[in-house]
């Protein structure tokens, strides 16, 4: 990680404060669709969400707080993208009918058969394991913006260490598992084609992404030749 860039700046501490209230929010939609306070599989879903989240946050606010308010920035920015604003759009709406679908579908309206408990221990595991690449992926790289951008002003070089000597983009690699994990985790065959389409979505972007830092980014170049793969080895 860039400790200089990463520590040069400091993050306000309403951030932190804000990320609390507002991760409370996801459990509440979250149990409110469900119609059911019990229901144990969106308890096991929220703590984990909450809590992994949460220590990110903490993290961030300690170690890399530039990075943290990167991650606070608006959705629109000076130098994103154009087609990274229509991205998100697509990507915002297909998250809400993502997460508002798992609830409805596995708890309210039963729509989804019961999924065996096997399958919700490797979603759970899959849920967790997401967050840890995740978070490993934003410790690794101070420049993980959440918008398509070049960060001139931040001294933005090639990140080639952790898990980007493995795989090109490790929080889509994280993302995916996430879209894909919480769904077998709380029963949902909706969930997890929203899952899917959403996988779509991130490695669609990844390919724009790497177009720019190719052209942009000094010696991205010879680090696509080092790291072949985007998201998951031998895979893409």
């Amino acid at each position: 990680m860039n400790q200089t860039n990463g520590t040069a700046a400091k993050a306000p501490l309403w951030q932190v404060i804000f990320s609390f209230f507002y991760l409370l929010i996801f459990p509440v939609i979250l149990f409110f669709l469900a119609g059911d306070w019990r229901w144990t599989e969106g308890w096991i879903f929220s703590i984990i969400f909450c809590l992994l989240s949460f220590a990110t946050v903490i993290y961030l606010y300690v170690k890399d707080p530039g990075l943290l308010n990167e991650r606070f920035g608006p959705p629109v920015q000076k130098g994103q993208k154009s087609w990274d604003k229509i991205w998100l759009s697509s990507f915002f709406l297909g998250f809400l009918v993502w997460f508002g679908i798992m609830p409805l579908d596995a708890k309210r309206f039963g729509w989804s058969p019961e999924f065996p408990l096997w399958i919700k221990i490797v979603g759970t595991l899959l849920f967790i394991l997401a967050f840890i690449i995740l978070f490993s992926a934003l410790k690794e790289n101070t420049f993980a913006a959440p918008v398509v951008k070049m960060q001139k002003e931040r001294g933005q070089r090639v990140i080639s260490t952790g898990l980007y000597g493995i795989v090109r983009h490790p929080m889509y690699s994280g993302g995916t598992l996430l879209f894909i994990g919480a769904p077998l985790l709380l029963g949902s065959v909706y969930g997890l084609a929203m899952g899917l389409l959403l996988t779509i979505l991130i490695a669609g972007r990844s390919v724009g992404e790497e177009e720019m830092l190719r052209q942009e980014l000094d010696g991205y170049s010879e680090y696509m030749k080092e790291v072949k793969w985007r998201l998951l080895p031998f895979v893409f």
